[in-house]
């Protein structure tokens, strides 16, 4: 009866966990599904990565977090969103998660690519790239 008893118990504690660790990751891609509604660099640099590649229409360049707020915050000021969405998101076997957007700006309409890689805690930002429609 013990021995149940604690069997029960250990896969309670791991169904739990598991159950917080992908809400979590849910979490992360509506912050960033915010972040990018409010046209806010701010809100998004909580979840960049130390490095990050960020793409406007094919041309990509590495930037350090710090740099990348900047460039981001450059196209918001310039594409001020009216909308954002996520229109497909995934997930790989090694646990990259990843999203497909569609931003509505200023100056036209971008499809957004967004993946994010594990990290210790939660995924964050390894790539941003816009390409105009």
């Amino acid at each position: 009866m013990k021995r149940y008893f604690f069997r029960t118990l250990f896969f309670g504690w791991l169904f739990l966990f598991g159950a917080v660790a992908a809400h979590a990751q849910v979490d992360n891609l509506g912050a960033v599904r915010t972040a990018m509604r409010n046209g806010s660099s701010r809100e998004l640099s909580q979840y960049l990565a130390p490095t990050v590649e960020v793409g406007f229409d094919g041309d990509k360049q590495g930037y350090n977090s710090t740099q990348a707020e900047i460039v981001i915050k450059d196209f918001f000021a310039k594409n001020t969103p009216s909308s954002f969405e996520f229109i497909h998101q995934g997930e790989s076997k090694e646990g990259i998660q990843y999203a497909i957007g569609r931003y509505i700006g200023r100056n036209g309409t971008y499809r957004v690519f967004v993946k994010l890689k594990p990290s210790r805690g939660a995924p964050l930002i390894d790539t941003l790239d816009f390409t105009k429609e």
